[in-house]
């Protein structure tokens, strides 16, 4: 193959850069907001109009599992018409997403943001009343919203557990861990939710899509957890289903908008619990993307399918 002219708008920490620069060896890598005409390639987050009109570009690998502003008709149509791909980084970040699930509904069933209140507060001691009201996971029933790559892990992850796990998605394709439904049965499944867990990706389709019917259709008490996108849920009647007693506790790691304002309600829900979307973090992250961009280059240069490709 030729040497490729590929355009990174990164910010890269230093060694991440390096380890780009090795792993290029024989391309032309150009670093920085301003792509390059010639652009074969384009790593990192390319606006979507900048990206169309690079006239070589063939391949764009975006550094996030999300894509939504480029998961669009347009945008569709004409990465097809040039034969071009764009691939995501969910291999990436399905581990510590799914980590972090599992740890929110562990932190649930043991009552570690009771026993953390009384630290930070009164110090009372609450033994009895926390050892009490502590569950065990085994034979509870997860319902997932939205099956991916960190649903997948998710369920290898909790398999220990004996949970009763089942999913929904858009395409149901036979080869899922769990019983998956198409995502037009949500309604029928709420009712047997201990934990609703929803992996939503933003789009036209899940806007808004756990509003009040959903969350009044739910087991009463479930908890609620969000590690999709923010603007997947009505947020004021989440509010009203914790306010209510409907749903135990929400743990969200994604608002609308992000950050969210420190004056906002959810942060004053009650059993309501934020993390700055901060699922996907962890050590070396950078490092990690770099080198899953550099295993799809060898597979671009050999003609081979990309991992993570979704459009």
């Amino acid at each position: 193959m030729a040497p490729l002219t590929i355009w990174c708008n990164l910010d890269l920490p230093e060694e991440a850069v390096a380890e780009l620069r090795r792993g290029t060896e024989g391309h032309r890598v150009i670093l920085g907001s301003e792509a390059p005409d010639d652009a074969d390639v384009a790593f990192g987050q390319p606006p979507p109009d900048s990206a169309l009109a690079l006239p070589s570009l063939r391949w764009i690998g975006v550094t996030s599992a999300g894509y939504t502003r480029y998961d669009t008709p347009g945008f569709r149509e004409s990465l097809h018409a040039r034969d071009a791909v764009l691939s995501n980084s969910s291999s990436v970040f399905d581990e510590p997403c799914a980590q972090h699930l599992l740890a929110m509904m562990l932190a649930f069933a043991r009552q570690l943001p009771e026993a953390l209140r009384d630290q930070f507060g009164e110090r009372r001691w609450p033994a009895d009343r926390i050892r009490s009201e502590s569950w065990l996971l085994q034979d509870q029933t997860v319902v997932i919203v939205g099956y991916g790559a960190i649903a997948r892990r998710f369920i290898e992850l909790a398999a220990p557990f004996g949970l009763r796990i089942m999913a929904l998605r858009r395409h149901v394709r036979g080869d899922e861990l769990v019983p998956t439904y198409p995502i037009e049965e949500l309604g029928r499944l709420l009712g047997e939710a201990d934990h609703l867990a929803n992996i939503l990706p933003a789009n036209a389709s899940t806007d808004g899509l756990l509003d009040a019917d959903r969350f009044a259709a739910t087991k009463p008490g479930a908890c609620f957890y969000n590690i999709g996108r923010g603007t997947t849920v009505d947020q004021n009647a989440l509010i009203a289903a914790l306010e209510s007693g409907q749903l135990s506790a929400a743990f969200l790691d994604v608002t609308d908008p992000e950050p969210l304002p420190s004056e906002h309600p959810l942060w004053s829900a009650p059993n309501c619990f934020i993390t700055p979307h901060s699922a996907g973090g962890h050590r070396g992250e950078w490092s990690r993307l770099v080198r899953h961009f550099l295993q799809n280059l060898r597979r671009f240069e050999s003609g081979e399918e990309l991992k993570d490709r979704v459009i």
